[in-house]
């Protein structure tokens, strides 16, 4: 669904964000765009919504070129972006205004999802609520578009404890076969339970694109006492349970992903865990 080959992009000749960066994502998966700040996740989001444009290489979006923005590309993806436009309008409104540029628009799911957040009276002003308040009506909008690519930029920002829990639940009740969600995220720890596909990006160029149960046949996450063999180690770190360690796993040992823990190893022991992913 998604294609991206051999692109470059820069906002100024002196530093580019992207050189040669290749990335392929299919339908049916929900997948986490995780990387440090400035490693250019939403540049790279707003490359697939066709906001930006790569000076070489293509990007294709439903086999269509993002560039040129047709209208059959941009009915079936909708981007979230972390910054949200409010608009003036009352939340039962919102539908009224937008709900026709997307063909599969669902006014009964925009309703039991604002149902799931707990925003019940309508007649509220979408730009007079709260950042937490307007992230909800924007999530359960996005989710009732029904579009085939959903790009999501930090949605868990701004929402509390019991609506990260909601989030979670409502996305995984969105997730289709034939629908692919691409989130960016930096809270890692909200999003563990949903994302099945890992993509890591850092210093312009995806170092991981891969599904957990790949990641946890590749490498070992497990907690240690005692002292560690740094040797046989590729990432460790202290906490209160002794040593979080993880190690290829050269045995099959089931262990379960532990998203912050694998994005450090990568980014402590990049060259090692791209020969591991590529052996």
């Amino acid at each position: 669904m998604i294609e991206i080959k051999s692109i470059e992009f820069a906002y100024s000749k002196k530093q580019k964000l992207f050189q040669d960066l290749n990335l392929s994502m299919q339908n049916g998966h929900i997948y986490g765009l995780l990387g440090k700040n400035g490693a250019g996740k939403t540049s790279l989001l707003k490359i697939l919504s066709g906001l930006r444009f790569p000076q070489k290489g293509s990007v294709e979006v439903l086999a269509y070129r993002a560039e040129f923005r047709k209208p059959e590309m941009l009915r079936e993806i909708y981007f979230l972006p972390e910054e949200i436009f409010t608009p003036m309008l009352k939340i039962r409104q919102l539908t009224n205004v937008y709900a026709s540029f997307y063909p599969n628009f669902s006014l009964e799911q925009y309703n039991a999802y604002l149902e799931e957040f707990d925003i019940t009276n309508r007649d509220l002003y979408i730009n007079k609520l709260s950042h937490g308040q307007k992230k909800k009506v924007q999530i359960a909008y996005a989710l009732a578009c029904n579009t085939k690519i959903l790009l999501m930029d930090e949605p868990t920002n701004g929402l509390d404890i019991p609506s990260k829990s909601i989030f979670r639940k409502v996305m995984a009740s969105a997730a289709t076969e034939d629908r692919l969600v691409l989130i960016s995220t930096h809270q890692v720890r909200d999003l563990h339970s949903l994302i099945d596909s890992i993509i890591i990006l850092d210093n312009g160029e995806i170092v991981v694109n891969e599904p957990d149960e790949r990641i946890t046949q590749k490498l070992c996450f497990q907690a240690v006492d005692g002292d560690v063999d740094e040797k046989e180690v590729l990432y460790f770190e202290e906490n209160l349970r002794g040593n979080l360690i993880v190690t290829e796993n050269k045995h099959q040992i089931d262990s379960h992903l532990d998203l912050e823990l694998f994005f450090n190893a990568v980014m402590a022991n990049k060259k090692r865990i791209k020969e591991i992913f590529n052996a």
